[in-house]
């Protein structure tokens, strides 16, 4: 199934690292917080994705099935 990476507004406080270590899906707005796409991630980045859930300080991230 595919996966949809999700950011918690709310929990985000941008520390940027999302977009470090996935540059090819995230891209950060004038204020440091990421832009995520609206597709689900490409399965050749879902362990990449994977990292950038579980290093995430804020815990803003989440990898779910997409919708």
């Amino acid at each position: 199934m595919k996966k949809q990476l999700r950011v918690n507004p709310i929990d985000c406080v941008g520390h940027g690292l999302c977009a470090e270590l996935l540059p090819e899906l995230v891209t950060l707005d004038e204020w440091g917080y990421p832009i995520l796409p609206a597709r689900p991630v490409p399965r050749v980045l879902e362990r990449q994705a994977r990292r950038a859930v579980t290093d995430c300080p804020a815990l803003a991230l989440t990898l779910s099935d997409a919708s």
